[in-house]
């Protein structure tokens, strides 16, 4: 005896097909038909063991430098420790911008533990790492980068703008606008300086120069 649906071979006493599920009885009147809760179901736990086996593996290392969908990931093994760095930084970065919260806090430890094992860190390393840990809700700690940035470099624009985000995380209103505009009143003599980290985030600078610009033209009340 045959299956009506699928043409798989049945024993004589079968009631169901074992290969797609259809009822031997109803093969006169079900067609077809019979075997689709039994394919649906099969389909979905195969989906569900998939997805089980997708979540218990995880991103995978490689997949940290991940380029456009068809393209090879770089070898993140083969990069120098700066490039390793830069790389997570971006990630987490275009995560956050994203929303992608629950990717950033998977990806943020990597970042900063890669930032950690640089021999030096110089303003620009300590800006990424300030931008990680405001990223992760850290403000205390991206203060405390802005610190360290002006201790070798008293003046350096990348403070102000850690501050004014710190600040902002932190409800210090009065302290937000002092960091704008502390960035305005040094932003030409650093400029004037053409440090090589500030054409790195010439982009990001505008955009801060245009919110101090506002915040001096809008000025806000202390929150109460």
């Amino acid at each position: 005896m045959t299956c009506h649906a699928c043409g798989a071979q049945l024993s004589a006493t079968a009631r169901f097909c074992h290969k797609c599920g259809a009822s031997v009885s109803a093969a006169q009147t079900g067609g077809w038909r019979a075997g689709v809760p039994w394919a649906v179901a099969g389909a979905a736990l195969g989906a569900l063991i998939t997805v089980v086996l997708m979540r218990g593996a995880g991103p995978k290392t490689s997949e940290v430098v991940a380029g456009p969908i068809g393209i090879r990931a770089p070898n993140i093994s083969q990069m120098s420790p700066e490039e390793r760095a830069n790389r997570l930084f971006n990630r987490v970065m275009t995560l956050a911008e994203a929303g992608k919260n629950d990717s950033v806090q998977f990806f943020l430890p990597m970042a900063l533990g890669a930032y950690s094992q640089l021999p030096t860190l110089d303003a620009d390393a300590r800006y990424h790492v300030g931008l990680l840990q405001l990223a992760g809700g850290d403000a205390a700690g991206a203060l405390a980068q802005a610190d360290t940035i002006q201790r070798t470099i008293p003046n350096h624009l990348f403070i102000y703008v850690l501050r004014a985000h710190a600040y902002q995380a932190q409800g210090s209103t009065a302290q937000e606008k002092r960091a704008y505009a502390d960035f305005l009143r040094h932003e030409q003599a650093e400029l004037a300086l053409k440090r090589a980290e500030y054409d790195d985030h010439r982009e990001s600078l505008t955009n801060f120069h245009s919110e101090a610009v506002r915040q001096a033209q809008n000025p806000r009340r202390p929150s109460s």
